[in-house]
């Protein structure tokens, strides 16, 4: 898989013409969901270089990335004429992203596409590293393939569109990234204001979380070994995200953040990271993202859900976890129990 090309844009009109001329298309389509058609669309709906495009809108939210969304996309392709040689532009969050790049790397066996992300959490995590897929059987990412965007344009223009839970759901992974970064980045992300964001100081942080994606995806496109770090968080948080789609949903970036705590648990119990650093950062977590409710009686299911994590090996649950700061430890394993005392930690540590 051919290195992903990441743009960061302060022109987006000349970056988008330069990425769509390149792709030379007979056809165009932007997919958007009921929110990114409201309130992103018409960011670009004016520029040249989309003019004669056809747009397919798909309802918001993650419970949304489903069978019957993708198969809505695959219909509107094939209705409107989109051949193997057409581009589809998904202009949106991490889900918009994630079908989109799904339904352009199925129909007709792969077109081109370009990711234009609009949320903080799509333009560190989701449209980067050529993950696409969509839920299935009550399981998040269940179903998808590798396959890169053409080019990924990020471009902070959009951050202003977002309220204060969408910007918290995108820094969740971008405190992610500066764990298994270095202790600057992660000292950096704690001490930036969230509350009050520097819009222009929060663009060049992206960048630099990008960077360790980038660099990580790179070195393993597919995930065979040090790419399993940017899972940090994931296996406790994808379970969290699934079992909130049984009840009231929460962003994606508020389970990897309670993921997060209960990862930092383990990794202080069985891989030596440092205390104090771990408490400094769950006080953090919960200061901003507070708790989701679960009781003891949730256990079971919680850890049923990760029984399905895609990173498991054999029947044992696979974490990432760390020695310290970048000190990063990947396919470690758990026990029921450690599990269960770490969801103990979440429910009533520091």
């Amino acid at each position: 898989m051919e290195k992903q090309k990441v743009i960061i844009s302060e022109q987006l009109e000349q970056v988008l013409s330069e990425a769509i001329s390149v792709c030379k298309a007979d056809r165009m389509f932007i997919l958007t969901d009921e929110n990114t058609q409201q309130l992103c669309s018409p960011v670009i709906n004016n520029y040249k270089c989309v003019q004669g495009a056809t747009t397919i809108t798909i309802p918001a939210g993650d419970t949304n990335k489903t069978l019957e969304s993708i198969s809505l996309v695959w219909s509107k392709l094939q209705k409107q004429g989109a051949t193997r040689h057409s581009l589809l532009i998904n202009l949106g969050g991490g889900m918009v992203t994630d079908l989109g790049g799904f339904a352009a790397s199925t129909f007709k066996r792969g077109i081109p596409y370009i990711n234009i992300p609009t949320t903080l959490l799509s333009m560190v995590d989701a449209s980067v590293g050529g993950k696409t897929g969509i839920n299935f059987g009550g399981l998040k990412n269940e179903i998808g393939v590798f396959n890169n965007a053409n080019c990924v344009i990020l471009d902070t223009v959009f951050l202003k569109t977002l309220d204060h839970e969408n910007i918290l759901s995108g820094y969740a992974e971008m405190l992610k990234h500066g764990l298994i970064s270095t202790e600057a980045h992660w000292t950096k992300l704690l001490n930036f204001d969230i509350n009050e964001p520097n819009l222009p100081e929060l663009g060049c942080m992206v960048a630099e979380s990008v960077q360790v994606k980038e660099r990580i995806v790179e070195e393993d496109p597919t995930e065979k070994g040090i790419r399993k770090a940017l899972n940090l968080g994931h296996t406790i948080g994808h379970a969290f995200e699934s079992l909130s789609l049984q009840r009231k949903p929460i962003l994606h970036g508020y389970a990897v953040a309670y993921g997060l705590v209960c990862e930092l648990y383990l990794s202080v119990v069985k891989t030596g990271f440092p205390i104090e650093k771990m408490r400094q950062t769950v006080h953090f977590i919960h200061e901003h993202y507070g708790r989701m409710h679960i009781t003891c009686e949730d256990y079971p299911t919680l850890l049923e859900l990760m029984t399905h994590d895609k990173k498991n090996i054999g029947s044992n649950i696979n974490f990432t976890l760390l020695g310290g700061i970048g000190d990063i430890r990947i396919n470690q394993t758990a026990t029921k129990a450690e599990i269960e005392e770490a969801l103990d930690f979440y429910r009533e540590g520091c």
